[in-house]
């Protein structure tokens, strides 16, 4: 039993833990030896933190002998590498930062730690949270574990293969504009995208602040519930958290889904979409029928193909003016061996990051110019407000909306990598879902050819109890998230 117990569920290894089957010290060590086994060809950990980790699992099994354990204690996780960890270097996948310890933990660090959680890693991204493959990182690219030559989506690339290759049991990403969605698709996990100001974004490296939000990923709903029930509810460090109650995510994960109202929005289908993906979204959508679901397939949201434009204006302005602190005057990387402060800066700039941000802070500082400010920034904020009432709209006649996650399988290292438009098509599903605000979460829904495919079920604001219902029942009567990579 022990070479699998680092392919455990959470609750699964927390059962084993409060019966005393196993320990977390043995959970955690698996963990880290599959780890050294698997991460060379997978590449998802920017830094591993096996002696952290070790010594917080000995804590963890004496809190479990004192029979005050939580779900988390003792489990074994990953954090995306824009979440900062007290003592332990936070990179963002970027040469600016590589150097970076912060002072102190994320909001949601410190409640996962209080729940007992154990830190085995920090996990690759694309820089600054920008990019969809993993390819924009500083470092390296992570590799997706079921096609080594594919990526594993991003940003959050490292979270969900390491997730997926039995690095860890869960892990946190962030997800500004697909982020969590569409890796969790490549990688056949589960992964969530809470609504706005659900989980507190104290601690996390700004990319767009009005867009990101942190979330989980994990092998089934109710572990991914779980997670939630942890990280979510009001911070008052951030001024973007709800004060909406946070209710026990797992109460109604029964299977029960009769005359549950369900949308399918046809915008979401969109030309380009592989053929393979089309008939496994339309299969699930069918089990979900025969769940007792009532399913509506003529759903329009005619605004959604504005959503991808709105986004790349929106999403870099904010981001300039969040980079705009990282001039090696503070913190992060400085080239000081310059004639004046102001070659220093542009200097730091130059060489702290990479393509891909530079590209996004030159078009985000473009729309926000004098001159362009209204015709660009302006009018995109007014069409987000467009894409966020038909989604209220759309809300008063259905439970949820449920489309694909991305139009394709995830596609050859490489492949795109020097054709920005078609990177960013990528995320066209997933969009729309941060516009607005609203709660997203993408399940294991099948495969073509071995490559995983996405399912992604979309709420109202502040109804992720509703997405892990539908999520819960599907996966009691499939099993496309039991399947693993063979490594």
């Amino acid at each position: 039993m022990s070479d699998n117990l680092n392919w455990l569920t959470i609750h699964a290894a927390h059962e084993l833990l409060a019966r005393k089957k196993i320990s977390s010290v043995e959970l955690t060590q698996a963990c880290l030896d599959n780890i050294e086994k698997v991460e060379p060809k997978v590449k998802a950990l920017v830094t591993e933190t096996a002696d952290f980790a070790l010594a917080q699992a000995k804590k963890a099994d004496a809190t479990i002998a004192q029979g005050k354990a939580t779900p988390l204690t003792g489990i074994p996780a990953l954090m995306k590498d824009v979440l900062c960890t007290q003592g332990i270097r936070t990179t963002a996948s970027s040469k600016m930062l590589e150097k970076f310890v912060p002072p102190y933990n994320a909001a949601v660090i410190e409640k996962l730690i209080a729940a007992g959680m154990v830190l085995v890693g920090k996990t690759n991204l694309d820089e600054f949270a920008m990019g969809s493959s993993t390819e924009n990182s500083a470092f390296f690219t992570t590799h997706n574990p079921y096609a080594f030559e594919r990526v594993p989506g991003g940003s959050s690339g490292g979270s969900a293969a390491g997730v997926a290759a039995g690095e860890a049991i869960f892990s946190l990403g962030s997800d500004t504009g697909g982020s969590i969605r569409q890796p969790a698709g490549f990688c056949n996990v589960v992964g969530l995208k809470p609504t706005y100001g659900r989980v507190s974004r104290y601690g996390l490296i700004a990319f767009a602040s009005s867009l990101d939000q942190i979330g989980p990923f994990t092998r089934d709903a109710l572990d991914c519930a779980l997670v939630m029930n942890v990280i979510s509810g009001q911070d008052k460090r951030d001024a973007t958290s709800a004060p909406e109650p946070v209710p026990d995510y797992t109460k109604n994960l029964n299977g029960n889904i009769k005359g549950m109202k369900i949308g399918i929005p046809k915008e979401y289908f969109v030309a380009g979409m592989q053929p393979e993906v089309d008939t496994a979204v339309k299969t699930a959508i069918k089990k979900l029928e025969e769940l007792g679901a009532i399913v509506d397939w003529n759903v329009s949201l005619p605004s959604t193909r504005l959503a991808l434009a709105v986004y790349y204006i929106i999403a870099p302005s904010e981001a300039s003016a969040n980079l705009a602190r990282y001039d090696g005057s503070k913190y992060g990387a400085a080239f000081l061996n310059t004639d004046s402060m102001w070659e220093g800066m542009e200097k730091t700039k130059q060489f702290g990051f990479g393509p891909e941000v530079k590209r996004r802070i030159m078009l985000g500082t473009y729309a926000l110019s004098s001159g362009y400010y209204d015709a660009y920034y302006l009018k995109a904020q007014k069409v987000r407000t467009l894409i966020r009432r038909e989604f209220d709209a759309a809300f008063t006649k259905y439970d949820a909306l449920v489309t694909p996650t991305s139009p394709t399988v995830p596609f050859k290292i490489g492949e795109k990598a020097n054709d920005p438009l078609s990177m960013y098509l990528s995320d066209v599903c997933t969009l729309p879902i941060n516009i607005a605000g609203v709660p997203g979460i993408s399940i294991p829904a099948g495969f073509a050819k071995g490559l995983p495919i996405g399912l992604q079920i979309i709420g109202k604001p502040f109804a992720e109890e509703t997405l892990f219902r539908i999520s819960h029942a599907y996966q009691q009567v499939t099993d496309w998230h039991t399947r693993r990579p063979m490594i």
